[in-house]
């Protein structure tokens, strides 16, 4: 299946994109969870206007009490290991990202997301040292430079450097996003919280001086082979269809054996089975 995105036919309004928009994140976060698909169409749609930075934050002492709000489902530490040995750290699996980062922007994305999808989808501890290199290998980073990052200072710089942003801007809430023009006599603007698609392009619309032109989204199919396992409610945002119409659609590709669904107690989800 071919599909030529309409911007390299348009004649270019910008050069360089002219926004930068960081987005804050928690991992243990499910509104940061929730306003991924948003992101990933504003990237779609937007994305010759702005460049992305993800940027971690949240409350370590939450994170180092164990209080992430879903159910632990990894593999158990092993109470007669010394302290040293002991496999579940919860700071590693905000560090872990930033490890991650280290291989490639698009590299520590890719990693977020697959976190995220093993905390929210499948429930797996996320704090467990096995958990966070099957993610890594599922991702396809290099295992032993992703170890050897993972315990490194330039990650726990990295990831120090997060909370410092984040706290020079200002960031309380999560999730949170904030949106700087190229005019450096600007401030930037924040929106905390979790807000509708519509309210994210309008902000962007505003700060590029009312100018934007909209990239096509892709055919379902095409992206879900770039994405091979989203949920029924992130493909209804990125597509703005009602869920039920995203479902029929999605049953369709189910009975030709291109899709297969599966149930988590965070909703449907589908896996995508790529041609043999």
């Amino acid at each position: 299946m071919e599909w030529k995105s309409p911007k390299e036919l348009k004649s270019k309004y910008i050069q360089n994109k002219p926004v930068e928009m960081y987005v804050f994140v928690d991992p243990f976060c499910m509104d940061c969870w929730t306003l991924s698909p948003i992101v990933k169409k504003l990237q779609i749609q937007y994305g010759d206007y702005f460049t992305l930075k993800h940027v971690l934050a949240g409350d370590l002492t939450v994170l180092n009490s164990g209080k992430s709000g879903t159910p632990k489902a990894g593999r158990k530490a092993d109470p007669a290991a010394s302290p040293e040995k002991t496999v579940h750290m919860p700071h590693l699996a905000a560090i872990s990202i930033k490890a991650a980062e280290l291989q490639g922007k698009r590299a520590g994305i890719r990693y977020l997301r697959r976190l995220q999808e093993l905390h929210f989808m499948e429930q797996a501890d996320i704090t467990d040292i096995y958990v966070l290199e099957q993610c890594a290998s599922h991702v396809g980073l290099d295992q032993k430079e992703f170890l050897h990052d993972l315990y490194s200072s330039s990650a726990a710089r990295a990831f120090q450097c997060d909370l410092i942003i984040a706290s020079e801007m200002n960031v309380g809430e999560m999730p949170a996003v904030v949106f700087f023009n190229e005019r450096i006599e600007d401030e930037g603007l924040k929106i905390s919280g979790l807000y509708s698609y519509d309210i994210y392009v309008h902000i962007l619309t505003e700060m590029l001086g009312g100018y934007v032109q909209p990239t096509e989204l892709p055919p379902l199919e095409l992206y879900l082979s770039a994405n091979p396992m989203v949920s029924t409610r992130d493909l209804a945002v990125i597509y703005d269809m009602p869920v039920q119409k995203i479902e029929r659609k999605m049953k369709k590709l189910q009975l030709q054996r291109r899709v297969e669904r599966i149930h988590t107690k965070n909703g449907s989800y589908w896996k995508y089975i790529a041609y043999n």
